[in-house]
């Protein structure tokens, strides 16, 4: 409800407006939303029978909420997601640094505006978007930070007496009454700092120094804390867990599907990059299996967790390595190669935490070594599966292709060759062709070549052919012929 005619409170009676406590509001509507059948936390792809019915469960509760789960698992937007829930516009009194509810005001100054004006008090309406405030927890944060402490120069200024609480000057809480607030990383927070949230959690008001404040504040406290955090950096401390209502565990996408609609939905790419890069299916699929293989990694911490992040920035630099390949042949659209996947090394370096075994291999091989696992689970899917000892190797699909690179010097795929020398480098295995008619041929033509280079990454990775980085591109041999110019 929001009336431009209506600012004072007069009107506001007039217009017959009921208050809510903000907990209560955001049960009505949620409540309206489930009967209307309306999406609830819209563009949060995963949870829908999992963390949205605990949420929702959470907030018809009335319950201040804990998110709890590894990086990159979306607590933080859900957070901001419940301001949806949240009535459009509210009134409060003009001028509180508090918000005050026009008819509760728990602030001296709204007290005594309304005392002096009655009816005629000026009114000003708040939209729910001002009605979120967010904090991450830092070792420096400070109890006066949040709650508040007094302020010497408001006393200088007003000529008031530190006894008087009007030189109080309030915290982020007390100024986000009436609103959603976020605390990020809460086991970050210094324990005597978290203890002087117990009587806001469970009495809803306030203490600053000596004064003797009841200030009961209308909150809906959203937490969120990594469970890695309890061991390593520091703990949520037992009473203020117990004052938590509702602690719900996210988690990571369950499939390669719902993985893909969190990228695609994330990625930060421009019309011009979308339309002049074509992606295979297939090139997607496998970029979000290497999420999944780097989460069961033995040279990845799992206890740090793989954020979805690693996923959509290294969707964009794949992007952009196809994108800076067509820019220098002059040409204005490509496909993604999988020999591209090779740019996307950055993006995982940064976003995983290697154990010991790890560190050892060196990032950037650990991220090759995940690409590769990547294509290795993949491959069964779409081709016969490889035995490590076939009785007849004549017999095995891929003995024609083998065959090929035995008699072969050596076959190169260059990083920066045009689309047209690529294809006509990989329309040279002749062999190739023959396969993907035999084993795929409803595959689109567009994606064709991808698969052609996906059978060669594939050989491989099962150690049917080997594949050497030469300076401007990668080299693949026959197996045993390698071996021998080797020795």
């Amino acid at each position: 409800m929001k009336t431009e005619n209506i600012k004072t409170l007069g009107e506001l009676k007039k217009a017959g407006y009921v208050s809510r406590s903000i907990k209560d509001e955001l049960r009505d509507n949620l409540r309206a939303k489930i009967i209307a059948g309306q999406p609830t936390f819209e563009g949060v792809h995963g949870f829908e029978n999992t963390v949205i019915p605990e949420l929702e469960r959470a907030i018809l509760s009335r319950h201040n909420i804990n998110l709890l789960g590894l990086r990159g698992q979306a607590k933080t937007r859900l957070a901001r997601k419940m301001i949806e829930l949240l009535d459009e516009y509210i009134p409060f009194v003009e001028g509180s640094e508090i918000n005050d509810d026009p008819f509760n005001p728990i602030s001296r100054f709204a007290k005594d505006l309304i005392a002096e004006k009655g009816d005629a008090t000026p009114i000003s309406w708040l939209h729910r978007s001002d009605r979120f405030s967010e904090k991450l927890a830092t070792p420096d944060v400070t109890v006066a930070d949040l709650i508040g402490d007094v302020d010497p120069i408001k006393a200088a200024n007003l000529k008031l007496s530190y006894a008087d609480d009007r030189v109080i000057h309030f915290g982020m809480i007390p100024r986000a009454n009436r609103c959603i607030f976020v605390i990020n990383e809460l086991p970050d927070l210094q324990a005597r700092i978290q203890v002087a949230l117990f009587n806001i959690l469970q009495e809803g008001d306030i203490q600053i120094r000596g004064f003797k404040l009841r200030m009961p504040l209308d909150m809906q406290f959203v937490f969120t804390a990594n469970p890695e955090d309890y061991t390593n950096r520091g703990s949520i401390v037992t009473p203020l867990k117990d004052r938590i209502g509702s602690q719900i565990l996210t988690h990571y996408p369950e499939n390669i599907a719902v993985a893909r609609t969190i990228t695609h939905q994330e990625a930060k790419l421009d019309q011009q990059q979308s339309e002049s890069v074509y992606v295979p299916s297939l090139a997607k699929d496998l970029l979000e299996q290497i999420a999944f293989e780097a989460r069961e990694s033995e040279y990845i911490d799992n206890k740090s967790g793989v954020s979805a992040r690693m996923t959509i920035t290294a969707y964009e630099n794949l992007l952009s390595t196809a994108e800076r390949r067509a820019l220098k042949s002059g040409a204005t659209t490509t496909a993604v190669r999988l020999s591209d996947f090779m740019g996307i090394i950055p993006a995982i370096t940064g976003k995983v935490e290697l154990v010991y075994e790890g560190e050892q291999e060196g990032a950037a091989v650990v991220a090759q070594h995940l690409i590769g696992d990547a294509i290795h689970t993949f491959f069964p899917a779409y081709f016969p599966k490889i035995e490590k000892l076939e009785k007849d190797i004549d017999a095995s699909p891929y003995a024609k292709v083998l065959e090929w690179f035995f008699s072969e010097t050596g076959f190169e795929l260059l990083d920066d060759a045009s689309d047209t020398e690529y294809k006509k480098q990989l329309d040279a295995v002749k062999p190739l062709e023959d396969l993907i008619q035999k084993y795929q041929p409803q595959i689109p033509f567009e994606d064709k070549y991808f698969l052609k280079e996906f059978v060669l990454w594939g050989l491989v990775e099962y150690d049917k052919l080997s594949k050497d980085r030469v300076e401007e591109g990668y080299q693949f041999k026959d197996l045993y012929s390698s071996y021998i110019n080797r020795l």
